[in-house]
């Protein structure tokens, strides 16, 4: 891959936080407690429940193994159907490919790059188990029309949260409007922790019990077995009759070892006070961007329902025909500013077209990526000598792609200020 430095470059961290992570590191630097003990990340749980406005948060390693696990807790059986959307990172539905069941990919409203809550029905039967959706670069899907739907047909909703922490739709967060929800705190993330961390939230008391003992090899203490009288062993340590193999319950499932450990936890409890703050900015320069781009018809944002916040994890934009979109990302590319173009339609890669699928089944997923999207940086960690390059060098392209002057050369990286 060529190695280049980029005036506005690609975000590499979704959030700061540094005073406060700081704080935590020298903490638990000089804290003599283990740190598996599980005192932080049962707090930063229960500050993410509230965050997100759900009645059980549980912590995990990362938001893969969100996706896993809540999938897992689905308990889908050969035969069952899940539909899912095409426009979102393989890990979404990755999970899937462990199960001997149909996936029935949902065309996208081409607006917001969520499921289309109009296409959906068609693809609903009585097999139908789940339904996997995702607020695309943290803009909300419509999910009272897709909640409606499910609860009249009795299906599950999993919603993948990774981008749209920080989100609210009709005045609620993403993970607490649907059954089961999975975030994601890899490093780019709105709230993001140093490396890898993943988050599931729902409200039933079971499956947050459940999900518990599924992250870790505890044993099912529901089945222990009680030992006989006169099982103990004289002369032993009060606390060694329960290392005794007759007293140890019997583990009624496999479990994982995918418990985030205490000291990410700490960290994530500083990252969700920066949190708004973080958001904050990448809506300020959403809205710089957008300005831009009313002067330019050929060229439309995404758009945000109006009842809804956009958190901005992506600053998606559409041009009119694919020549235009590639003229634009060269332009782009040209003035120093990273583009990215994400994602590519899932039910088009090899794991997927080897069950069946193929293009044209989501013709809204397909002609967006082939033609028309393109993602510009939009993060907090840009200096605001960057933020105004960015806004300057959009309009720049934009007014030579409609047939203004050629484009400058860019400027040096030093020129903002170094990422």
């Amino acid at each position: 891959m060529l190695d280049r430095s980029y005036v506005v470059p690609w975000g590499k961290r979704g959030s700061i936080s540094a005073g406060a992570e700081a704080a935590v590191l020298t903490e638990l630097a000089r804290d003599t407690a283990p740190l598996p003990a599980g005192s932080r990340r049962e707090a930063f749980e229960r500050s993410f429940a509230d965050t997100v406005g759900s009645r059980h948060a549980i912590s995990v390693t990362s938001g893969t193994v969100a996706l896993h696990l809540a999938v897992r807790l689905l308990g889908l059986a050969p035969g069952d159907e899940v539909i899912a959307t095409p426009q979102t990172h393989r890990a979404t539905v990755q999970p899937l490919c462990d199960h001997d069941v149909r996936v029935r990919f949902c065309d996208i409203d081409p607006a917001t790059l969520n499921i289309d809550p109009a296409a959906l029905e068609a693809l609903i039967t009585p097999r139908t188990r789940a339904l996997l959706l995702v607020h695309y670069g943290g803009c909300p899907a419509e999910m009272d029309t897709i909640m409606a739907l499910a609860r009249r047909h009795g299906v599950v909703v999993l919603e993948d949260c990774a981008h749209a922490l920080g989100a609210r739709y009709r005045g609620r967060s993403p993970g607490s409007l649907a059954d089961l929800a999975t975030f994601s705190l890899r490093n780019a993330k709105n709230g993001a922790l140093p490396g890898e961390g993943g988050v599931i939230t729902c409200d039933r008391d079971d499956w947050a019990e459940r999900l518990r003992r599924l992250r870790t090899a505890d044993r099912d203490t529901r089945i222990a077995r009680t030992p006989p009288a006169g099982a103990a062993r004289p002369g032993l340590l009060p606390w060694t009759a329960r290392t005794e193999p007759l007293h140890r319950g019997a583990p009624r499932r496999p479990g994982s070892d995918a418990t985030m450990p205490d000291a990410v936890a700490a960290l994530g409890q500083a990252q969700l006070t920066g949190l708004r703050a973080a958001v904050d900015r990448r809506r300020a320069l959403a809205a710089r961007l957008d300005e831009v781009l009313t002067r330019y018809p050929f060229v439309t944002p995404q758009s945000a329902p109006a009842h809804s916040e956009h958190a901005y994890h992506l600053y998606t934009c559409f041009a009119d025909r694919q020549e235009l979109r590639d003229q634009l990302v060269l332009a782009l590319d040209r003035r120093g500013v990273e583009i990215q173009l994400r994602y590519f339609p899932q039910h088009l890669l090899p794991q997927w077209r080897h069950r069946g699928h193929l293009r044209g089944e989501c013709p809204a997923a397909e002609r967006s990526w082939f033609d028309q999207h393109l993602n510009l940086p939009c993060h907090p960690l840009l200096t605001p000598p960057q933020e105004t390059y960015l806004v300057e060098a959009l309009d720049a392209s934009l007014a030579e792609l409609n047939g203004g002057p050629p484009a400058p050369a860019p400027l040096p990286a030093t020129a903002c200020g170094r990422y």
